[in-house]
């Protein structure tokens, strides 16, 4: 079953289909931030292009993250966090507008979010991008308003992957 969500944000609305039968506990997770009322007030606030990214860094990716801003390397959570569902088991994969989770290690997603630019197979489970080779929890597509995911990228800084004015998201619904 998908569930098709509709994302509002300053820069105008898109839409995710999100996977619940192939990552129940992630796409799940996600919902109850979208029924609480809570991704109003989140932000895009790190924007990951192949130039602003270290030179040594072997594994470029391109995505547009938002949520909540992680603080010492945790992410703060109005819920708990959730499991790591690995692409290696939803049979997913981080292709061009896929909506993942961001993490530190397995287990400490919850309040993270990313859509990718461009398929992203360095984010899947055994691609490189994560030292511990257990990749990322996709969960979803971006169905519609490609237009306004590609604006907010277009925010990218060139000298940082953090946003100078990040984009404010201001709600969400089920659709």
């Amino acid at each position: 079953m998908t569930i098709l969500v509709g994302i509002d944000t300053d820069l105008g609305p898109f839409s995710v289909a999100l996977e619940t039968e192939k990552a129940p506990v992630t796409a799940a997770n996600f919902l109850r931030y979208v029924d609480g009322g809570h991704i109003a007030g989140m932000t895009a606030y790190r924007i990951v292009t192949l130039d602003n990214q270290p030179r040594e860094t072997v594994h470029k990716i391109e995505v547009v993250q938002w949520g909540v801003p992680p603080v010492d390397n945790a992410y703060a959570h109005v819920f708990p966090t959730i499991a790591h569902e690995p692409t290696s088991v939803t049979g997913l994969q981080h292709k061009h507008l896929t909506l993942s989770m961001a993490r530190f290690a397995p287990g400490t997603a919850g309040a993270g979010f990313f859509i990718c630019i461009g398929d992203q197979p360095a984010l899947d489970h055994g691609g490189g991008r994560n030292p511990d080779g257990l990749g990322f929890a996709a969960f979803g597509q971006v169905v519609s308003g490609e237009d306004v995911v590609r604006s907010i990228f277009g925010r990218a800084q060139r000298d940082s992957e953090s946003l100078a004015t990040p984009v404010q998201f201001t709600g969400a619904r089920r659709l």
